[in-house]
């Protein structure tokens, strides 16, 4: 991308500072539903890992199966979540009447679908070569019409700015499912061999993945009694007009989204596929997913940054210095993201244990995965042009070219490389998009990004990156290895507070800065 003069390259003045304190304050709250709750959840890697043996393929029926669940649950949420922020902060609107209304179509449309799926369960078990099982695909039915609907009062939450509940209850559900998991997967077969008259009755020790579903199901049924109050006090009456509108917007976006999903888990949906033997490619496929968890840390950012940065932009869309701050708040995210990309790579030696020993031979692909990460939160981040213009057709055609790309190379590779080849294609569907979105939305809704500061970030992280790769190889000892990896993510740390931070006006730290 050329570099563009901005004064987003000049340090952040104290109302910039400000401004952006809020963003920063969200992003932290929201954080610790999305990047610690997260995490918690990626601690069950290691137990699916050890209680699921690589060979036999079933992590890979995990995440085949998942993998269809969060492009069902994109489909039935149909954009309304953005849908909802852009009605309800127009003057002309009246927040609780959107609000009534999203929850109106989300509920009746997932409501549909259970009726649907569940009537034509067979059938739809056989399509999906799960006839053995017809109950995952059932239990996964009822979970993603639950959580769609729920993605509403999620996003009132949001929208009244009240991200502490939000965090707790996400962390409630989360706490929760790691606890039956727990249940089902450890406390139950220790039972079973030493009192198995205690839970012999209704656990069977081969049914381990159907309890993984069942553990799902169970915490989204009882998520729905939290938002009690938040579903209470409203009149709701559909208002046609109103809906229209809302459905003409969100629609654009539902197709963005299920493309924009598509391009995140169509490699796990056709991967067993691409193999003539079906369970050998649920074996890699197994593999692929359990390795990349470990690349999610770049994931858990940026969804956490998207939670508190869509009602920012929306909220400060009339705002005469509005792409000032948005230039400013996709460097950070840059920064950031590449500063989370060092330190992960460079404590791989101890991140590697999130997965068993058998499935360590997919840690090549995490580098791969975080970058196309890296791709994806900038894309996100170039993406509300379109919003704030109410042109979001462009982000179904970016989704289209991307998930072109993705499923293309995934077809014509991975039976050659594997695994490998589905994470760089994720790497070029959603750079081929970034570009994409940057120069058309340059002429339509033009921001004035510091790419030359950013270009620097890369080239420096790069560098350190090589450095670390090289320690890697000098077959040094354990505790130096790491040792030197964090001498190279503090540089790169040290840059961010020397360059872009306002470290002169940080206790201790200021005083060396002030002095240079």
């Amino acid at each position: 991308m050329p570099a563009v003069p901005s004064s987003a390259t000049r340090r952040p003045s104290l109302k910039d500072i400000m401004e952006l304190k809020s963003l920063a304050k969200d992003t932290a709250i929201y954080g610790l539903s999305s990047i610690v709750g997260r995490f918690l959840n990626y601690l069950l890697v290691p137990l699916y890992t050890n209680v699921i043996p690589a060979s036999t393929g079933g992590y890979g029926i995990v995440s085949n199966v998942y993998a269809f669940t969060a492009l069902m649950l994109v489909f039935l949420t149909f954009g309304m979540e953005t849908g909802f922020f852009r009605f309800a902060n127009r003057q002309d609107e009246d927040p609780r009447r959107v609000y009534a209304n999203a929850l109106l179509f989300v509920g009746g449309l997932s409501l549909l679908f259970v009726i649907v799926c569940l009537a034509g369960l067979g059938p739809l078990s056989d399509a999906l070569e799960y006839a053995d099982h017809p109950e995952f695909v059932g239990m996964m039915v009822v979970v993603v019409a639950l959580d769609s609907f729920q993605c509403i009062p999620f996003a009132y939450l949001r929208y009244q700015k009240r991200p502490i509940k939000f965090a707790a209850i996400k962390l409630f559900s989360i706490v929760g499912n790691i606890t039956l998991n727990l249940f089902f997967l450890v406390l139950c077969p220790w039972l079973m061999r030493t009192a198995p008259g205690t839970v012999d009755w209704f656990y069977d020790p081969d049914y381990v993945v159907g309890y993984i579903f069942l553990s799902n199901l169970i915490c989204s049924a009882v998520q729905m009694f939290f938002f009690i109050p938040e579903l209470r006090g409203f009149s709701y009456r559909v208002d046609r007009a109103l809906m229209r509108r809302m459905v003409s917007y969100s629609f654009p976006l539902l197709i963005l989204g299920l493309v924009g999903v598509l391009n995140m888990t169509v490699d796990k949906m056709i991967y067993p596929f691409l193999y003539d033997d079906r369970q050998e490619g649920m074996k890699q496929l197994g593999i692929y997913s359990a390795t990349s968890k470990v690349a999610m840390v770049m994931a858990m950012f940026t969804q956490a940054f998207r939670y508190a940065y869509e009602p920012f932009v929306f909220g400060k869309s009339n705002d005469s210095d509005s792409r000032e701050t948005y230039a400013k708040a996709m460097k950070y995210f840059f920064i950031f993201a590449l500063l989370a990309f060092l330190a992960v790579m460079g404590y791989m030696d101890i991140l590697r244990y999130l997965v068993a020993r058998d499935y360590w031979e997919g840690l090549s692909v995490v580098a791969i995965v975080m970058g196309a990460e890296i791709l994806k939160g900038i894309y996100m981040n170039l993406s509300f042009w379109y919003k704030l213009t109410d042109e979001t057709r462009w982000g179904a055609y970016f989704s289209l070219i991307g998930c072109a790309v993705i499923v293309g190379l995934n077809v014509w590779l991975v039976p050659r490389y594997g695994y490998l080849a589905s994470a760089w294609a994720s790497v070029a569907g959603y750079g081929v998009i970034t570009l994409l979105s940057y120069f058309i939305g340059q002429r339509k809704y033009p921001i004035r990004y510091d790419v030359r500061g950013m270009a620097v970030y890369l080239l420096l992280a790069a560098v350190l990156y090589a450095a670390s790769t090289f320690i890697g190889h000098l077959g040094l000892p354990f505790a130096l290895r790491l040792l030197l990896n964090t001498l190279l993510l503090l540089i790169f740390a040290a840059y961010i507070l020397k360059k872009d931070l306002p470290a002169r006006q940080l206790p201790f730290i200021g005083r060396f800065f002030r002095r240079t």
